[in-house]
């Protein structure tokens, strides 16, 4: 998920941090498998805003996109800024990057065409409010693009307690940091309070079942579970050092059951400024 900035509260703590596993699960965003939605609003020349835009893969694809187009990603993240500066650099694509907060984005009303933000609404505390934000800075007729995942549709199979435990403390561990686990969801009705009237939503299902994919999604969760800033929210929701280690196994045996299946429903908005 892409790394948050801040709501107008001030800067919360980030759910998962930037952990080294975390980096690399972001890193694997395209256009295709996180932001197909936006695709038919795409188109050479287009300026456009990513918000929260993390370790910055999805940003350099969409400016590949949008070239020759000016593309800006902010985060609050100085540190993971150098990451998207990497990624940009190694696509060969230009992106200004800067360190910004969602809910006081330093650009002028309506300087952008598309004004996007993947995986960043449900680390938020004020969800609402950064959405006007990303209206104002969107000129008129143009689209403000949302997409989170809800937490609440995680499915696997084969049954494995040990996960059911973790979902249920990740979706307690994100609370506690002041986000929404369940944004897919809440998505449409925070575009209505944030005074979008033209909306179009719609949903997409990330799912991960052959040897290669069930060996990145589980290895990197796993990881996630025992070594980011994660493992130390999920110590502060009640679990146990033992607690961890058997999240992070029942991770990895997932991964390397040749029945293993799993899937997430994410929401995702097009919203016309």
């Amino acid at each position: 998920m892409s790394t948050p900035v801040s709501g107008t509260s001030g800067a919360p703590a980030y759910l998962h941090g930037y952990a080294p596993p975390v980096r690399r699960s972001h890193g694997r965003r395209t256009v295709v498998n996180s932001a197909s939605y936006l695709l038919p609003r795409l188109r050479p020349g287009l300026s456009l805003l990513d918000v929260g835009c993390g370790v910055g893969t999805l940003t350099a694809d969409l400016a590949a996109h949008l070239a020759p187009g000016r593309v800006v990603g902010v985060d609050a993240s100085a540190d993971v800024l150098a990451a998207a500066r990497e990624a940009a650099d190694a696509r060969g694509v230009v992106v200004e990057l800067a360190v910004a907060d969602a809910g006081a984005l330093p650009f002028a009303d309506g300087e952008f065409d598309v004004v996007h933000a993947h995986q960043v609404l449900q680390h938020l505390p004020d969800p609402v409010a950064a959405l006007r934000e990303m209206r104002r800075v969107c000129r008129p007729g143009g689209t403000v693009a949302v997409r989170d995942a809800d937490y609440a549709t995680v499915h696997w199979h084969p049954a494995a307690p040990a996960l059911d435990a973790w979902l249920s403390g990740y979706r307690a561990a994100a609370r506690s940091a002041g986000g929404d686990p369940d944004a897919g969801a809440r998505l449409l009705s925070w575009a209505r309070a944030a005074g979008f009237t033209d909306v179009v939503p719609s949903a997409s299902v990330w799912s991960f079942a052959t040897e290669q994919e069930r060996d990145w999604w589980g290895g990197t969760w796993a990881e996630r579970t025992e070594n980011s800033e994660l493992t130390n929210r999920l110590r502060g929701r009640g679990f146990s050092e033992e607690d961890v280690a058997a999240a992070a196994g029942a991770w990895r045996e997932w991964a390397a059951d040749p029945d293993g299946w799993t899937a997430m429903v994410h929401g995702e908005l097009l919203c016309r400024a």
